[in-house]
């Protein structure tokens, strides 16, 4: 990362988040000068404790020198208890905004752009790049207050001891603090790759987890197992990376400290030969030199936090500065529902990453209170049709209307207020079977409640469940079968009262038995409603009033069943296949 960059995204986060804590950061800063006085303090107070103690033998400072020592150390224990838990709230507070503002984006903005993206690259937002924000807004803000004030404190105790020894101590620091920020740099840039890896490592087990059933089926357990284990010690190789610069440096620090501490000491000898150099102020001189050492360290390594802070912001700001093509605009007008007429004029639309249509000039004229069935092969564009009317995805070219209002000109949330879907892929909470039916509508009554079971015909498995209303059914109802699951999904849509209802494939993947049951369901959840329905068997949409024939994405032909039996061969064709 560039210095520039760096500085561009570090004044954003102060000017978004950090300017917020001022005060906090203000009252730590004045209790890290606390800290540094009372550093500084325990090695000056060295000096009269070695001279009137050990050398004077005074018996009054042989308990009033340890009792200034001891408030030394309580004063900056007890400042450095404060300073750090404001600072680790403000950091946590910093980064759950950053969270927050990840979780927000991902629910407000459009399909496509969730798609684009794999979800544990966001999840790796989340977790791994806030609590980099975090690391620096709490521990780097911290160190870079406290240690430089200790250092500048420490320094003022040497030069009061002996200037000529300050500077020799001088001389040596900056070979210390250059090595420090070296391997400061090195580190922050590993810590930024290893963030990279961890997002490609969190997707990896995300799939892993959702497709558990059919790595086993296809047994393919050895190779999902060598994809883990190479992402994961891609990570244990940034780690022994970061570490190996560590441990690299400790034989020069050693040997550079071996060299600093011999210098001292010969030079510090023939300064109290010459007694231009007390003993009592060597000790005291040696303290602070020792303890400047490690806020020396502390700042030198402070642009590895300040890093991997920042890297970890530029891949939080790149997800939520991502524009939303799709959003809710408030002032446009609610959308407002009487008959339920949808009409469809000369939509086209494609895919970002397809070169053909996937809908092509579609015209499509759908009465209220009927139900319009889409039928032809995978591909033909049912679907799109479907993500298309509640604004999943808006078409390059032409309109959509309900009851003759514009779908882009209204209110986002009314229009999706106005439509439930119940498709083949159900989604369920890992919830009760009570607060996944109320999903739709939490301020329902228990009466309503109870009458949406009834009419999807789930009353009779409910009541079968160890805790009924109330059982858990774990993660997306794993603990249903699948016809339990839709049946769920239907008396939620239900409880919902949309005036439109949008079934995608809702039957495809149950027996007939539940098939069965599930349609006598959807009977009562469509019932005076506007219905569009995607068919995977076209026997299930003999009544439907209107049929309309795709192929290719281009809209062939429509009428009733024996309409398309009589003058479509392609709706012919496809039926008696079926049949076979």
């Amino acid at each position: 990362m560039e210095f520039a960059e760096l500085k561009k995204i570090l004044k954003r986060l102060y000017k978004d988040h950090i300017n917020r804590y001022l005060n906090r950061i203000f009252l730590s800063l004045f209790l890290s000068l606390i800290v540094s006085l009372s550093t500084s303090a325990i090695a000056w107070l060295l000096d009269p404790a070695v001279k009137k103690i050990f050398i004077e033998n005074n018996q009054t400072y042989a308990w009033v020198i340890p009792l200034a020592i001891i408030a030394a150390f309580s004063a900056k224990g007890i400042c450095l208890y404060i300073a750090r838990i404001l600072l680790i709230k403000t950091g946590q507070e910093i980064s759950g905004e950053l969270q927050t503002k990840v979780a927000r984006y991902i629910l407000n903005t459009d399909i496509s752009t969730i798609e684009k993206k794999h979800s544990g690259k966001f999840i790796s937002n989340i977790n791994f790049d806030a609590g980099q924000v975090n690391s620096l807004c709490s521990t780097g803000i911290l160190n870079s207050m406290k240690d430089s004030m200790k250092l500048i404190a420490l320094i003022g105790v040497m030069v009061y001891q002996n200037w000529k020894l300050t500077l020799f101590a001088l001389i040596m620091m900056p070979l210390a603090a250059g090595l420090s920020k070296s391997l400061g740099k090195r580190i922050g840039k590993a810590v930024s790759e290893a963030g990279e890896i961890a997002g490609i490592l969190t997707a990896h087990l995300s799939e892993i987890l959702k497709a558990s059933k059919m790595i086993r089926i296809y047994q393919k357990e050895e190779v999902e197992f060598k994809k883990s284990k190479d992402i994961i010690f891609q990570m244990v190789n940034k780690a022994v990376k970061i570490s190996s610069i560590i441990v690299r440096a400790t034989p020069i620090m050693e040997i550079l400290t071996g060299f600093m501490i011999a210098g001292f000491i010969y030079f510090s000898g023939a300064l109290i030969t010459s007694g231009e150099l007390q003993v009592n102020q060597f000790f005291s001189f040696l303290a602070a030199m020792m303890l400047a050492y490690q806020p020396i360290r502390s700042l030198a390594t402070i642009n590895m936090v300040v890093f991997s802070g920042a890297a970890g912001a530029k891949r939080i700001y790149k997800v939520i500065d991502e524009p939303i093509k799709i959003n809710n605009d408030q002032n446009l007008p609610d959308l407002k529902p009487s008959k339920g007429d949808i009409k469809f004029v000369n939509v086209s639309f494609k895919y970002e990453n397809s070169n053909d249509k996937a809908v092509k000039d579609i015209d499509l004229d759908i009465k209220g209170g009927t139900m319009a069935a889409f039928v032809g092969h995978s591909g033909a564009g049912k679907s799109t049709i479907i993500n298309l009317l509640p604004r999943f995805y808006d078409p390059q070219n032409g309109e959509i209307y309900i009851d003759e209002q514009n779908t882009k000109s209204v209110n986002l949330f009314s229009l999706r207020k106005s439509i439930s879907l119940v498709s083949q892929d159900v989604i369920l909470f890992d919830s009760s079977v009570k607060e996944n039916i109320l999903y739709a509508n939490k301020n329902a009554s228990e009466e309503e409640f109870l009458e949406s079971c009834k009419f999807a015909a789930a009353d009779e498995f409910i009541s079968d469940l160890p805790q009924k209303h109330e059982t858990f059914i774990g993660e997306n109802g794993v603990r249903l079968s699948g016809g339990q699951k839709q049946r769920l999904s239907i008396a939620r849509a239900i409880l919902k009262k949309s005036p439109i209802i949008l079934l995608d494939e809702a039957t495809s993947s149950l027996d007939a038995e539940s098939e069965e049951v599930v349609q006598n369901a959807i009977k009562n959840l469509t019932k005076n409603k506007t219905t569009l329905v995607i068919a995977h068997r076209l026997s299930t949409i003999h009544n439907a009033d209107k049929i309309f024939v795709l192929k290719k994405g281009n809209l062939i032909d429509s009428g009733n069943h024996e309409e398309l039996i009589k003058n479509c061969d392609y709706y012919k064709l496809l039926y008696e296949k079926q049949l076979k």
